[in-house]
């Protein structure tokens, strides 16, 4: 009986045993998945528990504004509206027919507020998402005209908050510098999409409570949490600057009809700072998504084929057919075009830099001493070298000269001299010193290293061709660095464009201070190449680049582009002034002239010399005049108004200037030219008396004529003369080249007619 009684005790305690055992595993299954959902998937259960229980909707930050040196802004954000709906609150109701007549109320209403279209707006109310855009970027107006058709219609759903839009003070205003932002005020281009990180400040959000169908609860709470503003850009960049830099860049473009637009750079040959950078032409920053329409854009869309398509684009087309790859083949070309015209031609492009680079090879002879002033040099018209027969641009030669003679001429032989003086190493190891075979490292995208030769492939004929600027390419921004080392004493600066960054309360977050990456020619090379490039500018082949009171040095280039014999060149012409303490350099790329001439000292030192002047005088360079200048010198006119005859005919005479009366008077009530107009000695100003009748004459045309022959028709008909460019200095063939008024023009008697004169006879 006992016996019985433990038998069953045994299965009990078994079953116990097992009971027991299942409960522990259980037990420790249930803790082993509480840890689970409490520790590793803690986090995110308790962020889907918020993003059940609430919505929030993002609020953009103002971006940080872009202004020049001096504090002008260029590109600022303005505050604007943004319309977004909540489909889950409009669609609250149990019954379809009632949510669908909410979509339709809504949708009439705001496709007429909007100006959308209605099919559009119905279908996002739609959705099922806890929120959609209706609409971006809406003005006061519009938004208020919102609000009054939500509160009237008692909706519920639809949002109404605080958006901003970039905008850019001056349209085209140094496009290819600043860049645009896409609809998200997200950066695209230039500086925009360099310093996007800094500049788009950190989103806000405003956050409300919400059910488990997703809709406002009754007695809902809404939090908002502030954006944060972007920090603000500080440009290098002279609004004055660039603007005399624009507009005379865009002149040089329609006057010498530029096939494939233009570039221009100022820098300050002190610190490397870039005060203005322009490409022409140009595009608008506040619509940046359509194509220009400037006919020299145009023609080069149009050349856009099939053929500039991407590897990766034309498989992908090649899968497609019928009116689907034509549809992404206009998509493609499209953005193509545009890629072109936001390309940033003084950065991204190379091109064969010519005479210009003469410069370089002048400051390696002299700073290894393989030449000196004192040296001689013959130019028969050419040189041979191997099978090879390397011309001069004076075919007939110069004959014997000076160094500085033989600069002035921009003769090829000579430099052919000095670089064989140097020898292949020397040469090759300036042009990686000078940074001619690296990227500057400027704050924009896309910029190239230009292209030289391989080490291997360096030899006596690329060494040759090398020495005046030809068979390699360099970028603009390249160039202008060099010349203002070569200007400043030695110093190679790494270029910039922005100097600071700033909170929204103006505090300096970071500076960007002066970067010298290393010297490359002596103090005392510099000071002798300055003033031998400031006889090309007085008495060279950069006398279109002369300005009057102001000691200008520089250097003229002109190079026929790859395929060689198609007539296509680069005018070009670099010059800083003045030339005895440098402070700003400027360089003038002119691509594909279609215009009389093509030559760099006709038609791009004029342009270097208009920017220079108008940025002198701006930064308050002091000009100083030769005797010869000061004779020549033009005089301001003086108020005579309200003066005798007698009293008049005195102070014009202590001016320079005649006087001729009309009427009968003896008190001058007016006269032509106006007070204060800077007029040249010699001139007659027409004055006014009682009775007089203003006589009115002619503009001749004397475009084409010599400084002599204009002067006499423009005199002859009664008229004043203000002579700009050529004749400051009378050797070689002077002509007219533009004049304003144009022919034609009726004008008072007495007007002054501005006559723009150039050099001819130059041809490099």
């Amino acid at each position: 009986m006992t016996s019985k009684a433990n038998k069953l005790t045994r299965k009990q305690r078994a079953r116990i045993n097992l009971i027991l055992a299942i409960f522990w595993i259980i037990l420790l299954a249930l803790i082993v998945r509480t840890g689970w959902i409490q520790i590793v998937q803690g986090e995110n259960l308790r962020r889907a528990a918020v993003e059940q229980q609430t919505r929030d909707r993002i609020i953009a930050p103002r971006r940080g504004t872009i202004y020049d040196r001096n504090g002008v802004p260029l590109a600022t954000s303005r505050t604007v509206e943004q319309i977004t709906a909540d489909p889950a609150d409009i669609n609250s109701s149990t019954n379809e027919e009632t949510n669908a007549a909410r979509r339709n109320l809504i949708a009439n209403g705001l496709s007429e507020i909007l100006e959308m279209d209605r099919d559009v707006i119905y279908n996002r109310l739609n959705q099922r998402v806890a929120n959609v855009v209706i609409r971006r970027r809406v003005e006061k107006e519009q938004a208020d005209a919102v609000r009054a058709f939500v509160e009237e219609n008692r909706i519920r759903g639809i949002n109404i908050d605080e958006d901003v839009m970039r905008h850019y003070q001056y349209n085209n205003f140094a496009s290819h510098v600043i860049g645009f932002v896409g609809m998200d005020n997200q950066g695209l281009n230039g500086l925009e999409l360099v310093f996007d990180r800094y500049l788009r400040g950190t989103p806000g959000r405003v956050v409300s409570a919400r059910d488990a169908a997703g809709r406002e609860m009754a007695h809902r709470y809404e939090r908002y949490i502030s954006p944060q503003d972007g920090l603000n850009l500080v440009l290098t960049i002279d609004e004055a600057i660039q603007h005399f830099t624009e507009k005379h860049l865009e002149t040089a473009l329609i006057e010498h009809n530029l096939a494939m637009g233009g570039a221009a750079i100022v820098m300050d040959v002190q610190t490397g700072e870039v005060l203005a950078m322009a490409t022409q032409p140009d595009f608008d920053l506040n619509a940046p998504l359509e194509l220009s329409t400037d006919p020299r854009m145009v023609a080069r869309f149009d050349a856009f084929n099939e053929s500039h398509l991407s590897t990766a684009d034309s498989e992908r087309l090649a899968e497609l057919d019928g009116e689907e790859r034509e549809r992404i083949l206009n998509s493609m070309m499209h953005q193509i075009r545009l890629n072109y015209m936001w390309r940033n031609k003084a950065v991204v492009d190379s091109y064969e830099p010519g005479s210009t680079f003469k410069i370089a090879t002048l400051a390696m002879g002299l700073e290894e001493g393989v030449v000196s002033l004192n040296d001689r040099f013959y130019c028969s018209g050419a040189v041979r070298r191997g099978t090879y027969t390397i011309r001069c641009h004076n075919r007939n030669g110069h004959g014997m000269q000076t160094f500085t003679e033989a600069v002035q001429n921009s003769c090829n032989p000579m430099v052919i001299e000095i670089a064989e003086r140097m020898g292949r190493d020397t040469f090759y190891r300036y042009m990686h010193g000078m940074g001619f075979t690296q990227r500057t490292g400027l704050e924009l995208p896309g910029e190239t290293s230009g292209i030289f030769f391989n080490r291997n492939n360096f030899n006596e004929l690329e060494l040759v061709t090398s020495s005046f600027g030809q068979g390699f390419q360099v970028t603009p921004l390249q160039m202008i660095s060099i010349t203002s080392a070569m200007a400043n004493g030695g110093n190679l600066f790494r270029p910039r464009l922005v100097r600071q960054m700033t909170d929204s309360d103006g505090n300096v977050v970071q500076s960007f201070e002066p970067e010298i990456i290393r010297q490359i020619i002596s103090r005392e090379t510099s000071d002798t190449l300055n003033a031998v490039l400031e006889t090309t500018v007085t008495s060279g082949t950069g006398r279109n680049a002369y300005i009057p009171g102001f000691r200008v040095a520089g250097k003229t280039g002109t190079s026929e582009k790859i395929p060689r014999g198609l007539r296509n060149y680069i005018a070009s012409f670099v010059g800083f002034a003045p030339a005895d303490n440098p402070r700003i350099a400027v360089l003038v790329i002119l691509d594909e002239p279609r215009g009389a001439s093509y030559f760099g000292g006709v038609i791009a030192a004029p342009v270097v010399r208009n920017i220079l002047e108008e940025s002198l005088q701006y930064l308050g360079i002091e000009p100083e005049f030769t005797q010869e200048e000061i004779a020549n010198m033009e005089v301001p006119v003086p108020d005579v108004t309200q003066m005798t005859r007698e009293q008049t005919q005195r102070i014009l005479r202590e001016s320079g200037l005649s006087a001729q009366f009309q009427g009968e008077g003896d008190v001058v009530l007016s006269q032509i030219p106006r007070p204060r107009e800077p007029l040249a000695r010699n001139s007659t100003i027409i004055l006014h008396t009682e009775g007089a009748n203003a006589r009115q004459v002619t503009v001749p045309n004397v475009v084409g004529m010599s400084v002599a022959d204009a002067n006499r028709a423009i005199v002859n008909a009664g008229l004043n003369i203000r002579i700009r460019g050529g004749p400051a200095h009378q050797q070689g063939r002077v002509i007219c080249t533009a004049q304003f008024p144009a022919a034609g023009a009726v004008v008072d008697a007495g007007s002054i007619v501005t006559i723009e004169f150039r050099h001819l006879d130059i041809q490099y």
